[in-house]
């Protein structure tokens, strides 16, 4: 008798994806590049009405595993990738961020040298659509029951970043459905209720900022947000009076920062001048950070008085770095002719 085994993949990593033909290949080659290799590659097609699903079976690797449904939102689409996987490990990954190499390999590690643990997190840096550094995120470094430091802020930052015990998923029954924004800090939390977490110090989830991402609908994710925060306090009630205005200071505060992103508007500048008051109001040391408050003042009403002057200075910077990048460009076209002519003391410059 013919024996065939077939070893199960020890990490699952999926992919929910909705109209990503843009970025899907960067984010699928960032798994398919990874130091650790024994994984399987669930991308959930969510109803893309793009080339996202052709893009992806172009790409030739037996650990792809590519399924198409009618468009259900990031949260069934997780869900569904979920009951797919077979991995003891799983790893959620949007279909426009980016990993580091080394990011599985270094969150199993962690968890398989401390079993009380069932969810490694890393820090995470911010790109923009051209994949260029935006800004630096946290570098919170907590371990074991870090439940009330996540009703702070989730410090978690994204959906891209754990890597979690499938078990430990299952148990919870998965992603809650009926949230319309904020689901992956739903999650974190929920999971540190019950279950230890460990940190990778180190910067291994790279979060694209778009202006079509989920997270960009402000209104609704701060219904959500105060939504999910009632439920994880009535979880742990001991924190409530501690923490309850922190942690709605630190939502508002995140809330602000987020309407002044571009691209920017009016009606954004006035929703931001809203969550700063909301801001304002809960910050415990409003009066030390007076000075940071008093930017983003600054800021709104620049977007509110003088929206053609704020464009105005936006578009210089742009057209400035364009004709600095063209400059740069011609000098070295100059350089490398002057190398392939032979001329005197020519050197040769790497593009």
């Amino acid at each position: 008798m013919i024996n065939f085994s077939y070893k199960l993949p020890k990490v699952s990593v999926i992919i929910p994806a909705y109209n990503s033909e843009n970025t899907i290949t960067y984010t699928i080659n960032s798994v398919l590049n990874q130091t650790f290799t024994d994984l399987e590659l669930i991308v959930i097609n969510d109803g893309s009405q793009d080339s996202t699903l052709e893009i992806v079976k172009e790409i030739k690797d037996p650990r792809i595993k590519a399924f198409s449904y009618a468009n259900a939102g990031g949260n069934v689409s997780r869900n569904r990738g979920l009951n797919i996987a077979v991995g003891e490990f799983v790893s959620f990954l949007d279909a426009d961020d980016i990993w580091t190499p080394e990011k599985l390999e270094s969150q199993l590690k962690a968890l398989q040298e401390n079993l009380t643990a069932k969810v490694a997190y890393s820090w995470t840096d911010y790109i923009n659509a051209n994949g260029e550094f935006v800004l630096s995120g946290k570098r919170i470094n907590v371990n074991g029951d870090v439940y009330e430091n996540l009703l702070i802020n989730n410090f978690l930052e994204n959906g891209s970043n754990p890597l979690i015990c499938r078990k430990a998923l299952i148990t919870l029954g998965g992603f809650d459905e009926s949230l319309t924004a904020a689901q992956d800090w739903d999650m974190w939390l929920r999971l540190a209720s019950k279950f230890n977490f460990i940190c990778v110090p180190s910067v291994q989830i790279l979060y694209r900022i778009s202006a079509n991402s989920v997270s960009s609908n402000l209104v609704r994710q701060e219904k959500a947000c105060l939504q999910l925060l009632e439920r994880a306090y009535q979880e742990r009630p001991s924190a409530l009076n501690q923490s309850w205005n922190t942690s709605i200071a630190n939502l508002y505060k995140y809330l602000t920062c987020k309407a002044l992103q571009k691209p920017l508007n009016r009606q954004k500048g006035l929703t931001a001048a809203k969550f700063l008051w909301k801001y304002f109001l809960n910050d415990s040391s409003r009066y030390q950070n007076i000075s940071f408050s008093l930017k983003l003042l600054l800021k709104i009403a620049i977007i509110l008085i003088l929206p053609t002057l704020l464009y105005s200075i936006t578009s210089q910077r742009e057209i400035k770095n364009q004709e600095s990048e063209i400059l740069l460009n011609n000098w070295v076209v100059e350089k490398r002719l002057e190398n392939k002519n032979e001329y005197p003391g020519a050197f040769t410059v790497s593009s």
